[in-house]
């Protein structure tokens, strides 16, 4: 373990080194150039991690990032955790195992098999695999005790027909990863504009005049951002970062695409930088509002009042309740000063083309989609939704979380969804939500019998409360887990489990009509095509839609599908998408030449599809939590070497934390006040719902954060997240703002 100083700029020369070193110590020299060499290029392969957007003019020096690399050694490392690995390691043996050792045993290479009260798991056959997930599915009292979890690696095509089989099966028990990322962003959204995506392209970050990144870490999360925020402010634009803690990547850009950026200079991103206290982005986006109105009683300019008249709804009801609240409780609860505050009420004063990026920072609290509201009450009353430069940028975390949801991966989906799929299919869909991550987890725990499938993924890292969580998952006659690697959740099946390995992003599929191609849709609703160019690793790896096809047929027949024919040729799904999905017609016609297809989206073009067909002012809560005096707020992160569950490495190197993950960020002032000894392990603990939960032998790291507000990795600390503790009306864990108490003995 080392303790260093926090970076104070992101990716050159560095980051290089870095990615280049992890790529080489999982993959041959000539295997590595050839992957990167078409990763993110056209007609090449998208990348597995983040879905930050291509630019129109891919780099010939390469399109990705170190963390882009990093997951692309993870998925194409040249180790196989084949038979002879799991006869040598029992399933008590690997629970022991850290989750970064589980990921680095290498790629799974045949489906393997694990039944109640043995110890290791055993190579079973594909056919075998097949016939006992459908027997054991038409055998289920009612389709609602199967439950199909799909992460955001999955692709259109392989998403489109899970959603389909399940359907034909007869649920919508469909949770996914979306319910603990970006569901919040989805449920404001639609209410205020219509529509649960952003509204800007890439394009718009070029033209826009202020940026405002909340609660979010590009630097880390998706890199490839900084590019474009270093361009935006090339052109003039000003960027303001409300997180609480300082991140490297949001101050300085060290571009390896340079001589200047390579050499290490940086170039400086945040022009104003606001640390807020944890899940007080209400109150700071209230108190600007307020002093914006404000401001124009003297200078009707500040805000559009065409925009407003013409394409508003609620802004009187709005602006009345904010006369309500006193500016100086808002800041105050910001922990910000008030020259700060007034600071960012200039630069918005000044400026209509503004962006508003934000991340799991503003989506995982109680009051999440009041948070996402709120924002974009702020860019209503700019006019900047609909016109270039300026409008909504939840940044997704995944490469294709964002086409799962498209594609019809959901829990609520929509009757006009529904409609489309019973005429085009001929047949009627389940009409009952399903469960979505939350619901699911308690469904398993408290009624044991489920059968329980995920599409990609690692739920039980993923989770919040992992104790109740493993219950869940143990309880389940069959667990299916469709993988390319080891992970926590295969280590806990149900009566009977089921590994399942598939090809990756970077493998070549080939099928009866030749080598396939798959899609994805970016964050910026752009959806374009992925092929590998390495052989599969072994005989026995099947493509997401090769296996998801194979287990349909044997569940609900061929009358309505014809599954076989699907995977003979990809072209086949493409066609049922483009029957099935708006924005998809002429589907494959408009792939030929690696072309882009750009999905629908009405707010990007000032048109508000919400039920009033206007643009939604809302009046939203501050959090009603209180913080006693011994009490902490907690919030879960990444570390810089994690890419959602997967850990890369056991290194924070920006904020210069090295070799542990077991760590508490935490204030210096509350480390005196808890009069906390550093060389001594703490406890962190709480109780939630009559049940006490902790998590033990954490180490102090003194951090600049805001006082009574920490931080700690996940999945270390999940732990301490309560299955209820969730937003309302998206049910979203409340990963970020956690109560929690510390001691040390």
């Amino acid at each position: 373990m080392k303790i260093g100083k926090p970076a104070s700029s992101a990716a050159g020369p560095k980051a290089v080194y870095h990615a280049m070193e992890k790529a080489f110590q999982a993959m041959k020299v000539n295997k590595t150039f050839k992957i990167l060499g078409t990763l993110n290029q056209k007609g090449g392969v998208d990348c597995p991690g983040c879905a930050w957007p291509d630019p129109a003019h891919r780099s010939k020096l390469g399109e990705y990032c170190e963390n882009g690399v990093k997951a692309i050694a993870e998925e194409a490392i040249d180790k196989n955790a084949d038979a002879a690995f799991f006869a040598k390691h029992s399933i008590l043996e690997m629970r022991k195992q850290s989750d970064y050792w589980l990921g680095h045993q290498g790629r799974l290479t045949q489906p393997m098999v694990i039944r109640k009260g043995e110890t290791h798991y055993s190579p079973v056959d594909w056919n075998t695999v097949f016939e006992t997930i459908g027997s054991k599915l038409k055998s289920l009292p009612t389709p609602d005790d199967g439950i199909f979890y799909t992460s955001g690696r999955t692709s259109n095509e392989a998403a489109f027909l899970y959603q389909l089989f399940v359907r034909i099966f007869g649920t919508n028990n469909m949770p996914d990863c979306s319910n603990m990322c970006h569901e919040s962003s989805g449920v404001a959204l639609s209410h205020t504009l219509g529509i649960g995506k952003g509204s800007v392209k890439l394009e718009d970050f070029y033209q826009s005049e202020l940026i405002l990144i909340f609660g979010q870490n590009p630097g880390t999360n998706h890199p490839r951002m900084l590019s474009a925020l270093k361009k935006a402010k090339d052109n003039g634009a000003k960027i303001v970062v409300i997180n609480p803690l300082k991140e490297a990547g949001l101050l300085s850009f060290e571009d390896p695409q340079t001589v200047s950026g390579f050499l290490g200079i940086g170039a400086p991103l945040a022009d104003l930088y606001l640390q807020v206290r944890i899940n007080e982005d209400v109150a700071l986006v209230q108190a600007i509002a307020k002093k914006l109105l404000e401001r124009s009683k003297n200078d009707p300019s500040i805000i559009d009042q065409d925009f407003i008249q013409g394409k508003t709804d609620g802004f009187e009801v709005y602006r009345n309740s904010l006369e309500q609240i006193d500016t100086g409780t808002l800041i105050s609860r910001t922990g910000l000063e008030s020259d700060q505050i007034e600071e960012f009420v200039d630069l918005v004063s000044k400026r209509n083309k503004i962006i508003a990026c934000w991340a799991m920072g503003l989506t995982q609290h109680v009051n999440a989609v009041d948070n996402i509201q709120e924002i974009v009450n702020l860019l209503l009353l700019k006019g900047s939704i609909g016109k270039p430069g300026a409008g909504t940028c939840p940044v997704r975390g995944h490469s294709n979380v964002q086409g799962d949801r498209t594609m019809g991966i959901w829990e609520r989906p929509s009757k006009e969804f529904l409609d489309t799929l019973a005429s085009t299919f001929k047949f009627e869909p389940p009409r009952k939500h399903g469960v979505d991550v939350v619901g699911a987890i308690e469904l398993m725990h408290d009624k044991p019998g489920k059968v329980f499938m995920s599409m990609g993924g690692n739920l039980l890292s993923a989770a919040p409360d992992t104790s109740f969580t493993t219950k869940a998952l143990e309880n389940c006659a069959m667990t299916i887990h469709v993988s390319t690697k080891l992970n926590r959740s295969h280590l806990h099946p149900g009566e009977i489990g089921f590994i399942l390995p598939c090809l990756g992003r970077t493998d070549i599929i080939q099928e009866k009509s030749g080598i396939q191609k798959l899609t994805v849709e970016n964050s910026m609703g752009m959806v374009h095509s992925t092929q590998g160019n390495q052989p599969a690793r072994s005989e026995y790896l099947l493509s997401e839609p090769h296996i998801i096809s194979q287990i349909a047929s044997r569940t609900v027949g061929n009358e309505i599908v014809d599954w076989h024919s699907l995977i003979d040729n990809y072209d086949n799904i493409r066609d049922l998408i483009a029957k099935s999905v708006k924005g998809f017609e002429s589907f494959n016609e408009k792939l030929k030449g690696n072309s882009i297809l750009e999905l629908p989206n009405g707010p990007r073009e000032g048109k508000f599809t919400n039920d009033i067909g206007k643009a939604r002012f809302t009046i939203n809560s501050l959090p009603d939590y209180q913080l006693e005096e011994d009490d902490l707020m907690m919030m879960t992160i990444r570390s810089h070497d994690q890419f959602n569950t997967t850990i890369y490495g056991m290194d924070d190197r920006y904020r210069g934390i090295y070799g542990i993950r077991t760590v508490v960020l935490m204030n210096k002032n509350d480390i005196s006040f808890f009069n906390l000894d550093l060389e001594k392990p703490v406890t962190l603990y709480n109780e939630y719902g009559g049940k006490n939960r902790k998590v033990e032998g954490l180490t102090i790291v003194p951090y600049d954060i805001p006082s009574k507000c920490i931080a700690t990795y996940f999945p270390e600390c999940n732990e301490l997240v309560p299955l209820q503790l969730k937003a309302r009306k998206s049910n979203t864990p409340a990963s970020k703002s956690v109560k929690v108490k510390i001691i040390q003995s």
